[in-house]
């Protein structure tokens, strides 16, 4: 559970994820339009941007799309106005959920937030009901061929990031939310990459989970939520053993 909402490994390893492709474009190109739009359209200059574009390019978007969302994004072309908004909601079992959207209604997706919630067995929450559980941080990846430990604890401390960990065949390092993009160049500027630069919510404390219906309905509600158009990303505090994940279906 350390250092992440465990719904991201969860989504992977079950692919509950499994957007289409045309779904996953979508919430990619809005990202790119508010990033453009916030902080200019070159991405030189503009680490949000760049870390966007990154992202869109991993997914194999094409270059065209890309293109158009950044020049929605400074005024180029017509676009809908979108705004980043943040909800909250329980799950089964007591299951605290933070959820970011980008929308061009807030009350569309307040209702269509509520009506999954409201199939899936849990509740959209008011604000401030379960934000106090979470830390906005910023995470980056770093591959584990691209340094050494000493020299990834050694950038760590000098680009003033937080902490790092080993997950996989990658470092996960995690940074104040506002030192995200200056640690990531401070890593890209000593020839080490950092990848997939983004804003997250990290759970105080995990709840665990040992039921194996309850478990079931909270990937489905996370899923659900995954798979709405406004939704960009989904972060809950649940905590389900190894064992107990293998037997859930996909």
């Amino acid at each position: 559970m350390a250092g992440h909402s465990k719904w991201s490994k969860v989504k992977r390893s079950k692919g509950a994820l499994d957007v289409k492709r045309g779904t996953l474009f979508s919430k990619l190109s809005k990202e790119i339009t508010v990033a453009a739009k916030m902080g200019g359209g070159d991405p030189g200059l503009n680490p949000r941007l760049r870390s966007a574009v990154l992202a869109a390019r991993a997914q194999n978007m094409p270059n065209d799309n890309i293109d158009r969302a950044i020049k929605k994004g400074t005024g180029e072309l017509e676009s809908q106005v979108f705004e980043e908004l943040v909800y909250e909601a329980y799950a089964p079992g007591g299951i605290a959920i933070i959820i970011e959207a980008m929308t061009d209604n807030r009350n569309r997706t307040a209702a269509d937030l509520r009506t999954i919630c409201s199939k899936h067995h849990g509740n959209l929450a008011n604000s401030g009901s379960v934000a106090y559980l979470f830390r906005k941080k910023g995470q980056m990846t770093v591959p584990l061929s691209a340094a050494n430990e000493d020299r990834i604890l050694e950038l760590v401390l000098e680009a003033g990031a937080e902490e790092y960990t080993a997950e996989g065949d990658h470092y996960v390092v995690t940074t104040a939310s506002d030192r995200l993009y200056a640690v990531g160049d401070a890593f890209k500027n000593a020839g080490v990459p950092a990848e997939n630069l983004k804003l997250t919510y990290i759970p105080e404390t995990a709840v665990l989970v040992k039921d194996e219906s309850v478990a079931t309905q909270v990937i489905r509600l996370c899923g659900a939520l995954e798979d709405c158009d406004d939704v960009q990303n989904v972060h809950a505090n649940f905590d389900i053993p190894e064992e107990l994940l293998a037997k859930l279906p996909a």
